[in-house]
């Protein structure tokens, strides 16, 4: 009746999940006492040694280190320091000093005669020097405050030891910085003598060249003789400008007047002239008077000669006032008498042209000699600056060397004075912010060495608890029984909360049976376990289609895991999707269907295979708590003397082959699988078989065997029964919905 391997025997395909903290915690409860059990004893051991520690004692002090040595400039000194480049004036610096061998030696010099077992490693391992720290704001701030801590068993000595560290530590320093300062006031003093050597000779050849070149300061001297031939240029351009404007206007002028100069101021001044112009007008008077004449007489009549004579003595008296009036000039009219007659005649325009012809040439005049001095002055200036870049390159080799080197002598004699007012006041300044005193007891500390057992406790309790996992071979879930089986898992039965399925008063007295195989009413319509239930069969109707199976060998590897729960609940899921479904209880030995059922067990599957007879409907009997579904049950009937021999005959295999003829599914809800052949020799009759696992009972070895005896006879899959789900949580949430 066996059909072979099934199509989709690995549709399922097992996986090795990755160990989550779920596991790691579901590890941790499982194995709970040993992971218990080992915190509680750490935690004793850790009291029982912090019990007989004997006390100890801590003294602290704190320290101010803070450099009296430092360089006091004002604001924009950039003058080069001369201190001791080797003194150093950190904290941090100080702190590792304050740690080395040489300093805790000498502390230890000083207390051997009170303390003769104190040693300097000693004093390193129970000393502790570190900065304080203070809260500005939002961060931590490092502080020039040091505190040393020392610890020991005598809390007198605690105090005794950091005292003489505090000497230790001032004299040191003190001698140290001393020594430091005086380092540097000797080089100062050894500067001095040569830096005045070279201020004197650069000083000196500064003289030799001012008396030489007859300066004081050359580029000082220079600049003002730049400065005055820029102002001279300058002049002399405007005055050229005033000559162009000058030259011009006098020669409109005298254009415009058509005489020299000169004429234009004989004429002027005889125009000016009262009796001269006295003169012209009886000269003017007589010619008239001539002219009338002359018209009526001739050149010979005596009113005629008359008039003539006349007109000559008025032009010897005008001629004599010329002279008067021009005095040297009087040469440039001295001609005709017509020139005489004619210089003196301007009128009001002629004289006031005149006056700014006048005006103009002194004007030109003045221009043109105040152009030759601007030029000959400008020449004596050049020619004086072309001597000066020769002295400013010898001044400006001179004067910066005796600027340095007189500054590097005030410097050094300043610091000099500086120096020694530091040794005066002793260097580093080492003041005791909190002096040591008598230690108190810190240890033992009860809480921390219990929160050490603890942690210990949890480190080797989580060892222990792992070790004994790893040595417990029991399968905890689906995927280890996956894993060990190497076959698809049809689907996982949760585990039954007691709580939910039956009253709280008959817990206790229906725990140890509902832990095996019994089933009752109230866990098979449970929804958890029927939906999953429901979810196998479908599985196995999945895995088959095409070639449905007709029967099944429901069987475990050993006893009590729950093969006839998941044997009836598959039987109630198939009949509840519409499948006719014969249950037969094929554990010949202890049968207990019958039992779960509610039905009598006087004739089964025992009296059928005893029997040559036709088989009878009586020993068929329907399900009669569910008698609204097409389940019907053959019961194991009375027990045989010898099952595996009622198994293994050819009457076993007809009456399936019947069975499957006349119901759509046939359930044998067989024994285990190890140590009796029964399941075997029933399973070699069906279709399939399914094992069923329980989680925490059945182990890795047996699932091993089981698997090895049943993959020979169509083993279709596996079944993790009491597997954690998430579906008992879905339908508690749904079940209290209002």
């Amino acid at each position: 009746m066996s059909q072979g391997n099934l199509p989709l025997l690995n549709s399922f395909p097992s996986q090795e999940p990755d160990p989550g903290y779920g596991q790691l915690l579901g590890v941790l409860m499982r194995r709970k006492a040993w992971f218990l059990g080992a915190i509680a004893g750490t935690v004793a051991l850790a009291a029982i040694v912090t019990s007989i520690m004997p006390p100890t004692y801590r003294s602290t002090m704190q320290m101010l280190v803070e450099s009296n040595y430092r360089e006091r400039r004002a604001p924009g000194d950039n003058r080069p320091s001369f201190a001791d480049p080797n003194v150093e004036s950190d904290t941090a610096t100080q702190v590792n000093l304050m740690r080395s061998t040489q300093l805790l030696q000498r502390a230890v010099d000083d207390l051997k005669p009170r303390y003769s077992d104190i040693s300097v490693d000693r004093l390193r391992r129970r000393l502790n020097i570190a900065q304080v720290q203070e809260q500005r704001g939002n961060e931590r701030v490092t502080t020039n405050i040091v505190e040393m801590s020392y610890i020991d068993h005598d809390r007198i000595k605690t105090r005794e030891v950091l005292k003489a560290l505090q000497k230790v530590y001032q004299d040191y320093n003190l001698e140290q910085q001393r020594n430091r300062l005086a380092k540097g006031l000797s080089f100062i003093d050894g500067q001095i003598p040569q830096v005045q050597a070279k201020v004197d000779k650069a000083e000196a050849a500064l003289e030799r060249f001012r008396k030489s070149a007859n300066l004081i300061d050359p580029e000082v001297q220079s600049r003002a003789v730049v400065d005055s031939l820029r102002e001279l240029q300058k002049n002399q351009q405007a005055n050229r400008s005033d000559l162009a404007s000058a030259q011009a206007r006098f020669y409109a002028l005298q254009q415009q007047l058509a005489r020299s100069p000169q004429q234009v101021a004989i004429a002027a001044k005889l125009s000016q002239s009262k009796q001269y112009q006295a003169l012209l007008g009886e000269i003017q008077k007589t010619e008239v008077a001539l002219a009338q004449q002359q018209t009526r007489f001739t050149s010979k009549t005596p009113f005629v000669q008359q008039l003539l004579e006349q007109r000559q003595r008025q032009l010897g008296l005008l001629q004599q006032e010329a002279q008067r009036v021009l005095g040297a000039n009087a040469g440039a009219v001295a001609g005709s008498s017509d020139a005489l007659l004619s210089a003196g005649q301007l009128g009001d325009n002629d004289l006031k042209f005149a006056s700014d012809l006048t005006q103009a040439q002194v004007e030109f005049f003045s221009a043109q000699a105040r152009d030759q001095t601007l030029a000959t002055e400008s020449q004596r200036l050049q020619s004086q600056l072309q001597r000066f870049p020769g002295f400013l390159s010898e001044y400006n080799r001179l004067q910066p060397a005796v600027k340095l080197n007189r500054d590097t002598l005030d410097e050094l004699q300043k610091a000099r004075q500086d120096l020694g007012l530091e040794i005066a006041r002793g260097g580093f300044d080492w003041q005791a912010v909190e002096q040591p005193k008598f230690g108190r007891q810190v240890g033992p500390n009860w809480l921390r060495n219990l929160l050490i057992g603890g942690a210990a406790g949890v480190m080797l309790g989580s060892v222990a608890a792992f070790l004994r996992e790893s040595a417990d071979k029991s399968i905890r879930t689906s995927e280890d029984l996956t894993k060990q089986a190497s076959i698809p898992l049809i689907g996982m039965v949760p585990e039954l909360p007691m709580t939910e399925i039956m009253p709280v008063t008959s817990f206790a007295t229906h725990r140890s049976r509902l832990a095996g195989d019994i089933v009752m009413p109230q866990v098979l319509h449970w929804a958890p376990f029927r939906e999953s239930l429901d979810l196998i069969y479908k599985n196995l109707q999945l895995m088959t289609d095409g070639n449905p199976l007709r029967s099944l060998v429901v069987t475990s590897a050993l006893a009590g895991e729950g093969k006839s729960t998941v044997a009836l609940g598959l039987a109630i899921s198939a009949a509840r999707l519409h499948q006719r479904v014969l249950l037969i209880d094929a554990d010949l030995r202890r049968p207990g269907l019958h039992e779960q059922l509610q039905l009598p067990n006087d004739h089964g599957l025992s009296t059928l295979l005893t029997s040559d007879r036709a088989l009878s409907q009586a020993a068929i009997q329907p399900a009669s708590i569910y008698s609204d579904l097409p389940i019907s049950v053959l019961t194991a009937g009375p027990t045989p003397s010898d099952s595996v021999q009622l198994l293994s005959s050819k009457r076993m295999r007809d009456l399936i082959t019947v069975f499957e003829q006349h119901y759509d599914l046939v359930i044998l809800d067989a024994p285990p699988v190890l140590g009796i052949v029964d399941a075997l020799l029933a399973a070699s009759f069906c279709d399939g078989a399914l094992l069923v696992g329980r989680m925490g009972q059945v182990n890795r070895d047996e699932v091993t065997q089981a698997v090895g005896m049943l993959n020979r006879l169509n083993l279709v899959g596996v079944v993790a029964n009491c597997a954690e789900s998430g579906n008992s949580y879905y339908y508690r949430s749904t079940t209290t919905t209002p």
